[in-house]
């Protein structure tokens, strides 16, 4: 087959294909080939309703959604019988909605029926309009969307109309400006920029703010002007509507039954905005609900609290009494009736003259109470607990300490309705990277050829670094931070800086121009005020003077010697090349110009030609305005391809060119020769005048005259994460500068060698399955194919060349070099950097060919995608010829360290998991008291299941024998069972656990010894976790320890385990809002969390279980006032108490102080629960609210009820009071006691509480006296409550029954303060002491702590050095790491970072 495409697409439909030749054969029609690939692989075809396709348009359309959005549940005529289903789902509205039917039952009828139904009504109304408002917002938002416009093309009128967006249909061609919204998922088609590429923002979507390049499918960007929709006659097949973001398959196939790859490259999602490009075109593949956004919109995400489900046993509890009480009055009633010989005369007959039976009336009796005793079931527990939490949560939203200046950010409440379980805390699993550190990377050292490169300037550098406020930086920096780093360039390459430059290489100055201001971040980039990942810290690096001597050697000439000999300086000169070139090449980075279309950065080439006026400055930007009108392909391209020994290569080479300037093309070309530093052209230019000024993120080209100053714009850089950003402002420098991407060439200024322009081939992105990146490129100065690949040293050095018979004196270098950059990965990963591997590999034009044939199945392929392309990758990525490593710093977060301290003072034990390697990992654990100096490190790694459970039996054995000779520390060193110095008075381990060892620990066979060993350990430290690990860890100790978990992160990869966690909390970082959007909380520092947990925790928690507690008592002895009258009535089932009080009594004048009470109690002031967190294992442990607690609780109601009913009773005994007379001082008595036992529980008594107490009893009288004067037949308390309060008698009885009733609480409340005082009460003493009397006693307390724990409560500064054990086995290890402060201590504050095993390139990174 003469054509590889052409073979390579048959190759293809052999392997989809499963009906023979139908798929197969390349002369189907146009519907024979549509219902093959529908039967074969049920994919979705997208064609336009335009030519032939209109019949065919029709049929397919049927299948699809439009793209009208409806996110309401409900419309005007199904509100009420939907809400009312909805809401009849709970138990309780349904044991309502039971009472009142049963009330309609004229043989148990107890109340007026309308009475029956007024708690239920009430309750179903306030909810009812609850949702009613919410989903009225949610309509009129619907509304606003489906009625935007946009430009879709018409058949009728042939050409783009404005159109609703809810009129939008699959198979439509949209055209879009810059700065608005794709209203549908589309494939890109045509873009205005000549490179085919499209920016958009997609902060709708995963709240990035950094810009995304998709690019036009291959083939339409060739395009000079916009595509005609009347001409396109392809047909596009992709895979079913899903939710994934990351991931889209599919094809396009030409009429002539040609195949293009389609990716997620070059997919347009709905809610991404266009940024920084004139005008694209798409075709819509999904619309509607079938949309990726709309499939991501699950809506709010539900989590029962720990006290909500304890609340449901605890109803069951009162479910059971009040049967038992019920069956009670049953059995009375119907032994009552029996004792009569006769019939009473009250006994009224049936209808038909037949009389009830005792025991039927007394069956009929049970109903009837349970009609009466109804109140017994809190019904307005679940609407209080709800206007609760809603208190608790704007006040947490509301505290000042949580707001962050930096980010002008504060604490945002995702989840309303389990706030009371950041109280109950027992485990937190925190992420590291961004989470426990910055997520500002720092380049530090690097490693290139073997010999390692310090940059101790600027280490010097970071120390001394003061970074301003957001508000100063602008206008600090760019005055006093580009001259002290000048002076300090100045001073240790003086001579770099006065020798003679070539015009190719301009010098640069580290350090700092202005950062990008504010004013200049607006026009074009409206979405941003400044760029990500650039702040001046991140951005200076100072060179290293010894590498930097070795880059002024480095030229065209030297460089193609290099790949010509093997000399030892002519190999580290080209190691050294290509290092940087990798650096600069090996990335997502998008390089940008502020106010200007990032699509037509191609400054590099003209900034680069001599330039003698500002009139020839005019000239090139008239040329690069007219550049997309030209036809004429690449020369230097053209001339590469028509040499290349491969058609196939060549045909592809030409495949990808894009159409460019003729001007332009001269200057790349001359860009990619070697030049003299002496020619009389270059002496032309000053030198002081080529100098690049470098910015904090950008990079500032100037090609002044010696009159007048005319810069071309800055250069930005917008990285997907802070690690490539740091690794190209590295690579920038030392003046290998990243100037211009496209989808095909990538521009690089390298001193030395000049502007080189790179064919971009392949780029293989970082997946968490390879850890690490590829590029594929064409070299302009060896014109050979090369792979730069770097990733984690974990994968990296398995993928290394292996010795040959050939070369073997090459190999045996590679050898050396391998050690000893392997020396350097353990060093910097001890320092607590961030470690990264570069590699590259030099295919011929043949290999290359080959191995494009199976690339290119795969990019077409859709069932089995993403395994034919990882298969691809692999493939690819083998027999690499390792350049060197670097190492990155990430700085912890501001009051991590006294954060974990706290936290764990509190009683949590916390996991760090994290996909860095073990020492990184280790050392950010010691950096930030997670490890302390004297705990014992055990090491977990194994290579076999059976090895791992003996290694965690032998630690579990190691742990027990330290405990039991914890007071007999042996001096021997290796041995597991040695103890840390003498001045620790107990024993506390630590593990860390690799990923690969997780595997095996995390079978069901190993799970129980793992947790039992996790259990004795004070931390776990998880290395090398992949994010589905991370969910299964905190899923194991969720549902295996019943323990309760919270889960932090800030990226992506964290988005699983903070879903599985009982609480999730997103920090809001540099890595986007994927974390923060499936929280539950979300904060802007790791720090916050000491507050949220310890004090709005505890607060939380004590609020809602006392007063969950409270409805308990309340409801329990109102109810059983009513039950002790039964007694005196004959079990009647009647009530001394009107029924509207009755029902009003719980409903309207006890409901407000408990609400208020749950909102604004505080039992401790939150300085004393933040110098104290011991405090918080009271909630922790769920002291308020134990079983004991609720049974006590009940019983005091039951006391409560029995004076409140006999003390009026014996009052009134022997007396004609009638029954309203003497139900109404019980009544009066009962909201006295009910109102007054809460305020003995409250423990800070506000003017608002004072205010709604004293309501609560006027409103009571002033119902119960109108409600008297009103003519209310049959029951009529007319004018009691009036007599009474003339009557003294009924002040007395109130008064006695009201002491006595509380007297038993109030003593125990007395004694508890005084002889047994809990924690609680001793710490709430602490806030009526004077300052100094609280910090000594807060010293005393947290010295007895100490002693009662048996743990130190201060961590040790000095360099203690413990001991290290250890106990091998053949293929497991569990060792005692040194312990000593050393691994931490050799670097600066700032160094304490962790090691890059994972790829810093893309957002899916698996540990970070």
């Amino acid at each position: 087959m003469a054509d590889p495409i052409r073979w390579a697409r048959y190759r293809w439909q052999r392997l989809v294909s499963t009906g023979g030749g139908e798929s197969s054969s390349s002369n189907n029609s146009t519907n024979k080939c549509y219902q093959s690939s529908k039967t074969v692989g049920k994919h979705r075809i997208v064609i336009p309703c335009l030519g032939h396709f209109k019949e065919e348009y029709e049929k397919v359309s049927k299948l699809y959604m439009n793209n009208k959005i409806q996110t309401t549940k409900y419309t005007l005529l199904n509100f009420l019988p939907r809400n009312l289903f909805e809401q009849f789902h709970r138990v309780a509205n349904l044991y309502f909605l039971f009472l009142v039917v049963l009330n309609w039952v004229p043989l148990v009828e107890a109340f007026q029926k309308e009475i029956t139904m007024l708690p239920l009504a009430a309750v179903l109304t306030i909810i009812a309009v609850k949702d009613g408002l919410e989903d009225y917002s949610k309509y009129k938002m619907d509304k606003q969307i489906n009625n935007l416009l946009t430009k879709v093309y018409s058949r009728k009128e042939k050409k783009y109309m404005d159109e609703c967006w809810k009129n939008v249909s699959v198979g439509d061609f949209i055209r879009l400006s810059r700065n608005e919204i794709i209203p549908a998922d589309m494939v890109l088609l045509y873009s205005s920029d000549p490179d085919g590429i499209c920016y958009i923002e997609t902060v709708g979507l995963d709240g990035e703010t950094n810009l995304k390049q998709r690019q036009v499918v291959r083939g339409y960007s060739e395009q000079v002007s916009e595509i005609d929709p009347e001409k396109f006659s392809s047909r596009i097949e992709c895979e079913n509507p899903n939710n994934d973001l990351s991931r889209f398959k599919g094809f396009v196939e030409h009429s002539n039954k040609d195949r293009v790859g389609l990716s997620k490259e070059n997919l347009l999602l709905r809610g991404c905005t266009v940024r920084n490009t004139e005008a694209v075109v798409g075709i819509v593949v999904y619309a509607g609900h079938e949309t990726k956004a709309m499939l991501n919109n699950s809506g709010p995400h539900y989590k029962r609290s720990k006290l909500e489900r304890k609340v449901n046993t605890d109803i069951l509890w009162c479910v059971l009494l009040l049967i038992l009480m019920c069956l009670t009055g049953a059995i009375g009633h119907g032994i009552w009736l029996s004792r009569y010989s006769e019939i009473p005369f009250f006994n009224i007959p049936e209808p038909d003259g037949k009389w009830i039976p005792p025991a039927l009336a007394g069956f009929n009796m049970f109903w009837t109470m349970i009609i009466l005793l109804q109140v017994l079931i809190p019904i307005s527990l679940y609407v209080s607990i709800e206007i609760v939490k809603l208190g608790q949560i704007y006040l947490i939203q509301n505290d000042i300490d949580f707001y962050h200046e930096k980010t002008n950010s504060t604490i945002q409440c995702r989840a309303l309705n389990i706030a009371e379980d950041l109280g109950q805390i027992q485990y937190i699993f925190s992420d590291k990277t961004g989470t426990l550190t910055e997520n500002k990377m720092v380049f530090r050292r690097c490693s290139i050829a073997g010999y390692e490169y310090c940059h101790e300037e600027n280490a010097k550098r970071l120390e001394s670094y003061q970074e301003m406020d957001s508000e100063d930086e602008d206008s600090a920096d760019h005055q006093c931070g580009t001259s002290i780093h000048m002076s300090k360039w100045q001073g240790h390459n003086c001579r770099a800086l006065n020798e003679p430059l070539n015009r190719k290489s301009l010098d640069q100055l580290p350090g700092s121009s202005p950062v990008l201001g504010r004013e200049n971040g607006a026009g074009d980039m409206p979405h941003s005020g400044h760029v990500a990942f650039s702040s001046p810290i991140e951005t200076d690096v100072v060179p290293d003077a010894q590498l930097l001597e070795k880059f002024r050697q480095i030229s065209s000439h030297s460089y193609q010697q290099s790949e010509e000999a093997s000399s030892k300086l002519s190999l580290e000169t080209m190691y050294i090349t290509d290092f940087f070139l990798a650096l600069a090449i090996c990335n997502t980075v998008v390089v940008s110009v502020p106010n200007q279309p990032r699509q037509k950065m191609r400054f590099s080439p003209l900034g680069r030609m001599p330039i003698k006026s500002l009139e020839e400055i005019r000239q090139m930007f008239q040329r690069l305005s007219v550049r997309r009108l030209s036809s004429s392909p690449l020369p230097s391209v053209k001339e590469s391809s028509s040499e290349s020994p491969n058609s196939f290569v060549s045909k592809l080479a030409i495949f990808r060119t894009k159409l460019s300037s003729p001007v332009l093309d001269g200057a790349a070309q001359r860009a990619a020769e070697p030049h003299n530093t002496d020619s009389p052209v270059n002496s032309q230019v000053p030198q002081e005048l080529e100098m690049v000024n470098v910015a904090a993120g950008c990079e500032h080209n100037s090609a002044v005259s010696s009159v007048e100053l005319s810069s071309l714009p800055k250069l930005c850089y917008e990285a997907e994460s802070p690690d490539e950003a740091a690794l190209v402002h590295a690579a920038r420098a030392y003046k290998c500068i990243l100037q211009s991407k496209t989808p095909d060439r990538v521009t690089v200024d390298f001193a030395g060698l000049g502007s080189l322009t790179f064919q971009l081939l392949h780029i293989l992105p970082f997946d968490s399955v390879r850890k690490r990146m590829s590029v594929v490129v064409r070299h302009p100065v060896s014109n050979k194919v090369v792979v730069y690949t770097k990733g984690a040293d974990s994968v990296m050095m398995d993928l290394l060349r292996t010795a040959s018979e050939d070369n073997k004196n090459s190999e045996m270098e590679q050898k050396k070099i391998k050690e000893r950059t392997q020396k350097h990965l353990d060093d910097y990963a001890r320092r607590g950097l961030r470690t990264l591997c570069v590699a590259k590999k030099v295919m011929s034009d043949t290999e290359y060919a080959e191995w494009l044939n199976h690339h290119f199945l795969a990019e077409t392929s859709i069932d089995n995608r993403e395994e034919l392309l990882l298969e691809s990758a692999i493939r690819l990525e083998t027999e690499l010829t390792l350049l060197g490593a670097t190492g990155i710093e990430d700085r912890l977060q501001e009051g991590v360290p006294d954060t974990i301290q706290a936290l764990r003072k509190a009683g949590i034990k916390i996991w760090m998991l994290t996909g860095d390697k073990r020492e990184t990992a280790v050392n950010i654990a010691y950096a930030c008291k997670l490890l302390e100096p004297d705990d014992r490190i055990y090491t977990l790694k194994s290579q076999s299941r059976d090895a791992c459970a003996l290694v965690m039996s032998k630690i579990l054995e190691g742990i027990q024998n330290n405990t039991s000779a914890k007071k007999k520390p042996s001096q021997e060193l290796g041995n597991v069972s040695t103890s840390p110095p003498a001045q620790t008075p107990g024993f506390s381990a630590g593990l860390v656990i690799d990923g690969r060892t997780l595997e095996h620990v995390l079978h069901d066979s190993l799970q129980n010894i793992f947790l039992e060993l996790t259990e004795k350990c004070r931390a776990v430290v998880c290395c090398r976790a992949t994010p589905l690990q991370k969910s299964v860890l905190v899923r194991l100790v969720r549902n295996k320890l019943k323990a309760m978990t919270l889960a932090v992160g800030d990226g992506a990869n964290d988005v699983s385990m903070i879903q599985v966690a009982d609480t999730g909390v997103g920090i809001m970082g540099q890595e986007g809002m994927q974390a923060v959007m499936a929280s539950d909380f979300a904060v802007s520092q790791f720090r916050h969390l000491r507050k949220l947990l310890l004090v709005h925790g505890h607060w939380c928690y004590t609020r809602l279980t006392n007063m969950v507690l409270y409805f308990f008592y309340k409801n329990v002895a109102y109810v059983n006032l009513l039950f002790w009258y039964q007694f005196f009535c004959g079990f009647s089932g009647t009530s001394m108490t009107d029924y509207w009080i009755l029902i009003l009594f719980n409903l309207l004048f006890t409901s407000v102080p408990p609400i208020i009470y749950g909102v604004l109690d505080k039992d401790v002031s939150a300085e004393i629960l933040m110098q104290l967190p011991q405090l918080y294992m009271m909630s922790q442990k769920s002291v308020a609210y134990l079983p004991s607690t609720f049974w006590l609780t009940l019983l005091d109601a039951f006391y409560q009820s029995l004076v409140c009913f006999f003390v009026p009773y014996f009052t009134y005994y022997g007396s004609d009071i009638d029954v309203f007379s003497f139900g109404n001082p019980i009544n009066t008595a009962a909201l006295f006691i009910i109102l007054f036992h809460l305020l003995i529980e409250c423990k800070s008594v506000t003017w608002i509480y004072a205010v709604v107490l004293v309501g609560s009893i006027l409103l009571y009288f002033i119902f119960a006296l109108a409600f008297g004067a009103a003519h209310n037949p049959p029951s009529n308390p007319y004018w009691i409550m009036a007599k009474h309060m003339t009557d003294p008698v009924f002040y007395l009885v109130c008064l006695l029954t009201t002491c006595v009733a509380l007297l038993p609480r109030y003593l125990l409340r007395v004694l508890q303060g005084t002889l047994f005082p809990s924690p609680v009460l001793r710490a709430k003493h602490l806030d009526r002491l004077t300052p100094r009397e609280q910090r000594e006693a807060i010293k005393r307390w947290n010295e007895d702590c100490a002693v009662n724990s048996g743990v130190e409560s201060q961590a040790t500064s000095g360099a203690s050095s413990s001991a290290t054990g250890a106990a091998s086995e053949e293929e497991s290890i569990a060792s005692v790491l040194p312990t000593s402060k050393t691994p931490f201590q050799a670097c600066s504050r700032d160094g304490l970072i962790e090691d890059t095993s994972i790829l810093p390139d893309i957002q899916d990174k698996s540990g970070i």
